[in-house]
């Protein structure tokens, strides 16, 4: 139950030819605050509820419990979520015995662009595709949690 992550931006385009599959995504929060966040994800057409705790201090490592909810119990949800839902797609980009998600958000988020990886350990080391960019793990202002408060538009 316990998540590590790390989030990069991205240079370039190329995850795309890379790609093994593309969700589309729509998120919102029941609760954003940074003690316990509460999500609801309808991902296609398979609902999702998940509960993260506060993140370590280098923003590495946090609590996360997810369930898998209908379709119809997430979109009557999404209906009562804190202002301010996310959309986006999701590229899972299987590389050198890794999967990074990259994340390619949409609407007022447009132009934002994240990839995360998921990690066995905080020190784990792993190959860094071509278009990995800037580290921005830790970096509050990029959690989808904050996206859907202070979208990427008005950076």
């Amino acid at each position: 139950m316990t998540e590590i992550e790390r989030k990069f931006l991205i240079t370039s385009e190329d995850f795309k030819k890379e790609a093994t599959s593309k969700a589309y995504i729509v998120q919102g929060f029941l609760n954003s605050d940074p003690e316990r966040t509460v999500r609801v994800r309808l991902k296609n057409d398979k609902g999702f509820l998940t509960v993260k705790g506060k993140s370590s201090e280098d923003g590495t490592t946090r609590f996360e419990w997810e369930t898998e909810i209908s379709e119809k119990e997430a979109k009557k949800l999404l209906e009562i979520c804190e202002k301010g839902v996310v959309e986006k797609y999701r590229y899972e980009v299987p590389y050198k015995g890794n999967l990074f998600e990259v994340d390619e958000f949409l609407g007022d988020n447009e132009g934002l662009v994240i990839a995360e990886i998921e990690l066995n350990e905080v020190l784990q080391n792993f190959a860094k595709p071509s278009w990995l960019g800037k580290e921005v793990t830790g970096n509050a202002k990029y959690y989808n949690s904050q996206i859907s408060k202070n979208p990427y538009k008005n950076w």
